[in-house]
Order: C-alpha cells, then structure tokens, then sequence
C-alpha cells in the first residue's frame, strides 16, 4: 500500500513537468502558422510606448494571479515566504494559461512545489480548490459587468440570445449563492475526507477583487496593444474581453485560441484593420502567454537544479 502511495506521489510529481513540456508545445502551435519575419512585423508595427505598457500589465496580471496562491494560504492557515508563493502562483498559472485544463495543469506544478515546502496533499488540494473557486467567483462578477457593458452585436457574435441569458442568470445565481454561503453557512464540507471549510465574506471578497484584477490587467494588455489602430471605447472593449475570457478557459482551448479571434472580428467595422489586428494579437500571445512560460521556465530550471544541488551537497555529508 505504502509503495502504491509512493508512486503515485510521484507520477503527480512529475506531471508538473509534463504540463509545463504541454504548455510549450501548445504555444509552439499557435505562434508556428507565422513566419519569424511575420512576428518581427507585427512587433515593429506596434509603437515602443504601448509594448511597454503592455509588459507593464502583464507584469500586474501574473502578480494578481500569484495572489491566488497568497490567498489559499489565508484559507487553510497556513504561512510561507512570499518567494515561494510568488514563484508557485506564477509558474502555475503560466502553464495553466498555456495548456487549458488549469485545475490538472496547474495543480500539478503546485503539488510538485508545495510537497516539497512541507504541504500535505490535503492542504494542497484545498488550495487548488479554493484557487479554483478565487477564479469562479470573479467570473460571475465579470460575467455580469460585462454583459452590461458590451454592445449588443458583440454578446450576439459570441453566442445565441437564448445562452446568453442563461450564462447572465447562471452568474448572478451563482454569485449570490456563494455570498449566502460564506455568510451564513458555517458548517465544514467533507468530500472524501477532505474538509472545506465555508471561507468568510470579507475572504469572499478579496477573491472577488484579485479575480477581477487579473482579469482587468490581462485585458489592458491586448487594450494597449490595439489603442493605437483601433478606435474601440475602453468599456465596449473589456466587456467583450470578459466574454472572451471565460468562454475561452470554460472552453479548454489553450489561450481561448479563436474565442478572441471571433469577438474582436466581429468588433471591427468592415474588414479592414485585419492587418493590424492580426499583429496585435501575434504580439498579444506572445506577451502574455510566451513570455511568462519562458520566465517561467527559466526559473524552474534555475529551482530544481539548486535542489538537485543541495541534494548532493547532503548526501556527500551524511556519507563523511
């Protein structure tokens, strides 16, 4: 039983890694259809100022996404040093981002981590869960936000009037039942011996505000890439990003590859623009998805060869 256990803490260990070698792949494949001459096009099209501003809300996406993390501790009371959440949160959701499936995907690089800080793979799991709920709950929120503000032509080119309702009543539905739990629910859940515990409205509501903000800040990435050739106004534009967004991760597809593509056509007056559009979202994935997954990656090598390291080191020790 014991070796059974030993295995399988292993196959979970190391499918962290697998998902970061799928999220490549992934992202491989969707920047593989463009020539390099394309992607230089694309870049130097797009002016020096809004790129950096692009970066610059990149930079506070992944940091509202590390928070994920931070909070999930608040849940299960338990503390860690900020690098170690920083670094789970972002190398989690940069994979996540790029491999769909963000529960499977992301939750095997946290337990690859987490294991190794002294976490049970109880605690573990409610973090995922409670991570998973951060991301949920700010979806019904935005959901909602968004439907008011987008135009009526963008909600009808996403999906028919019919779901459309239904997704709006689902949310508000959704949100209010959440609140009523946190608020007046106060008996644990157990689900295979697991025990969740009903978080408290004020926690509820930091879940709100983080999920919306990494939402919000990933939106103004592609906002400051397009400023500049498409006249959009701002409210228009992140209502129908908001769709875009969570059909695009309720659907799996890595990036929502195609959910964009279709809302943002749909926004343009005729077909011209198709140019440039086409180099801001190139330029879009590769800021906010290559870039973070090349960090990202970079960092992991850097972590697990210090511990490959350290192991060394310990094991020369104990043999002396």
């Amino acid at each position: 039983m014991k070796n059974k256990k030993r295995f399988f803490k292993k196959i979970l260990s190391w499918a962290g890694l697998f998902f970061f070698a799928l999220a490549a792949f992934m992202i491989y494949r969707q920047l593989s259809r463009y020539t390099f001459a394309e992607i230089k096009d694309a870049v130097i099209s797009i002016p020096n100022k809004n790129i950096l501003y692009a970066c610059i809300a990149s930079f506070f996406g992944y940091t509202a996404l590390s928070s994920y993390d931070f909070l999930a501790l608040k849940y299960i009371g338990r503390t860690l040093q900020a690098w170690k959440w920083i670094f789970a949160g972002f190398l989690g959701f940069a994979v996540s981002n790029n491999a769909g499936h963000a529960i499977v995907s992301g939750g095997a690089i946290r337990y690859r981590l987490y294991t190794r800080w002294r976490f049970s793979a109880s605690d573990i799991v409610k973090m995922v869960t409670f991570s998973g709920f951060t991301y949920l709950v700010a979806c019904f929120f935005l959901i909602i936000l968004g439907y008011v503000c987008s135009p009526e032509h963008v909600l009808s080119s996403v999906s028919s009037p019919y779901l459309n309702w239904t997704i709006v009543n689902v949310s508000v539905g959704g949100l209010i039942f959440y609140m009523w739990g946190c608020i007046y629910y106060k008996k644990p859940i157990i689900i295979k011996e697991i025990e969740f515990d009903p978080p408290s409205w004020k926690m509820a509501i930091a879940q709100i505000i983080i999920g919306s903000a990494d939402i919000l800040m990933a939106s103004l990435v592609l906002y400051f890439l397009m400023e500049s050739y498409i006249d959009i106004p701002f409210l228009t534009f992140i209502g129908a990003f908001i769709i875009a967004q969570v059909l695009g991760v309720y659907s799996q597809v890595p990036g929502g590859l195609g959910v964009f593509e279709l809302v943002f056509t749909n926004l343009m007056p005729g077909d011209q623009n198709q140019a440039n559009l086409f180099a801001i979202l190139i330029l879009y994935r590769i800021i906010y998805y290559l870039l973070p997954l090349l960090i990202s990656g970079i960092g992991l090598i850097i972590y697990e060869f210090r511990l490959a390291e350290r192991k060394k080191i310990t094991k020369r020790k104990n043999n002396d």
